[in-house]
């Protein structure tokens, strides 16, 4: 059975545009919201959902993240509720989606606990961002017995030949952080990230997606020129949060406005 990530990346290929990624925080303002918000965004011009899991020392996140995992913890988000949803979205939604986890969290339930879990929920990937590829050997082959795509992170500091390793032990595509830190919207995106992503294109045939830092439309067009997909999870979680005192209907609606726009900027131009 082909994984929704590959067919996803085949179908934003053949449409010459990059695959958009919004990153959600589960249970940010509640999981109905959450539910509501990833049917939605399948809807408005996602490819795929990248679903964080809230967790109380996230280690790559800065602060629009890190505060959103402490409204969903202190509603009570919890592992089991959040899979239940995500089962829920599945039978409306076919859109692939990741979720982002601590291996804190993996390590409590056990990997094989948790990544049976989760594909059984209807998750496609997961992504361990403090797990590095080297250690994750094992991780990797009990995701991928379940079906699951572990995908793993290269930063611009990342040397060639790690590069090379951190390539082949991840599937679906290669997570490229964009910005060395922590996440977080930023004006201005490297002016070195298209040569970055070449370096790492030359050592795979692997989709590239990017994350941290991208918040704007220009920003999305720019990305999308040279890698494979786009990932946007700060400023998707601001505008959330900016709107989580409307009614549930306003605050899902209003943020897939602000990803339909996003979303008008992720098919590249004609060379």
């Amino acid at each position: 059975m082909t994984n929704r990530i590959d067919a996803a990346f085949r179908r934003t290929r053949a449409a010459n545009a990059a695959a958009l990624m919004p990153f959600i925080t589960a249970g940010d303002p509640d999981l109905a919201a959450t539910g509501g918000l990833i049917e939605e965004f399948a809807r408005r011009g996602a490819d795929l959902i990248e679903l964080g899991i809230p967790y109380s020392d996230p280690v790559a996140d800065g602060p629009t993240i890190q505060s959103s995992y402490v409204r969903a913890l202190e509603k009570g988000s919890k592992l089991q509720p959040i899979l239940e949803m995500i089962h829920d979205a599945r039978s409306r939604c076919d859109l692939p989606i990741l979720t982002m986890v601590s291996y804190s969290i993996v390590w409590r339930i056990g990997p094989e606990g948790y990544f049976r879990r989760a594909a059984a929920a209807g998750v496609d990937g997961v992504i361990i961002p403090e797990l590095p590829a080297d250690e994750g050997k094992e991780a990797a082959r009990l995701a991928e017995s379940n079906g699951l795509h572990p995908v793993f992170l290269v930063a611009p500091t990342t040397p060639l030949e790690r590069m090379k390793a951190i390539a082949a032990r991840s599937r679906g595509f290669i997570y490229y952080i964009a910005v060395a830190g922590t996440t977080g919207a930023r004006n201005e995106l490297p002016p070195d990230l298209a040569d970055h992503i070449a370096r790492l294109k030359s050592v795979t045939d692997k989709p590239v997606a990017v994350g941290f830092g991208i918040s704007r439309p220009e920003q999305v067009a720019a990305v999308a020129g040279v890698a494979d997909g786009v990932i946007v999870g700060s400023a998707l979680v601001r505008k959330i949060a900016e709107l989580s005192s409307r009614p549930r209907a306003e605050l899902i609606s209003g943020a897939g406005d602000f990803l339909a726009e996003l979303a008008t900027a992720k098919t590249r131009r004609p060379d």
